[in-house]
């Protein structure tokens, strides 16, 4: 007998997804070691939550659907650029769920997010991660040019 593969559907966030998104942002902030002692405060997680619904905000949401359950996100934000006419997209969150990965949730949600910026007007997607996160990073070689930058951050 043949096995019919679940379908993976992305689309827009929704306010029903809270749950399921939770448990997403959670393993996505546990992956980059925001847990425990290090958790995010959760006054950032519920302003992270209405951020994604407020249309003032420019940060927006995309989910991946498998068999009724969320199994990926993709936050991601547009903003304007000293070197560009039209805005850029940060892609500035993406995860998928540990026993989802290696089925093409991740290139789903960044193809995406590429449309998405197209449909925006912007002209490039950009995003950044951990030098270790190995896994992710042989993906996004196949999906972008990484171009040598480095990140420095300062906390205020």
């Amino acid at each position: 007998m043949n096995e019919v593969p679940d379908i993976i559907t992305i689309r827009p966030i929704a306010p029903s997804d809270e749950g399921g998104w939770r448990q997403l942002w959670d393993g996505y902030n546990t992956f980059y070691g925001r847990s425990g002692d290090t958790a995010l405060p959760e006054a950032i997680t519920q302003a992270t939550w209405s951020r994604l619904f407020d249309p003032a905000e420019p940060v927006h949401a995309l989910v991946a659907e498998r068999s009724g359950r969320l199994v990926g996100l993709a936050h991601y934000l547009f903003h304007r650029s000293t070197t560009r006419l039209n805005d850029v997209c940060y892609l500035q969150d993406l995860f998928t769920a540990e026993d989802c990965r290696g089925l093409g949730v991740g290139r789903q949600l960044i193809d995406a997010t590429y449309e998405a910026a197209r449909r925006a007007g912007s002209s490039r997607v950009y995003w950044q991660t951990q030098a270790t996160n190995h896994a992710g990073r042989t993906l996004y070689d196949k999906l972008a040019e990484h171009r040598g930058f480095i990140v420095y951050a300062h906390e205020l």
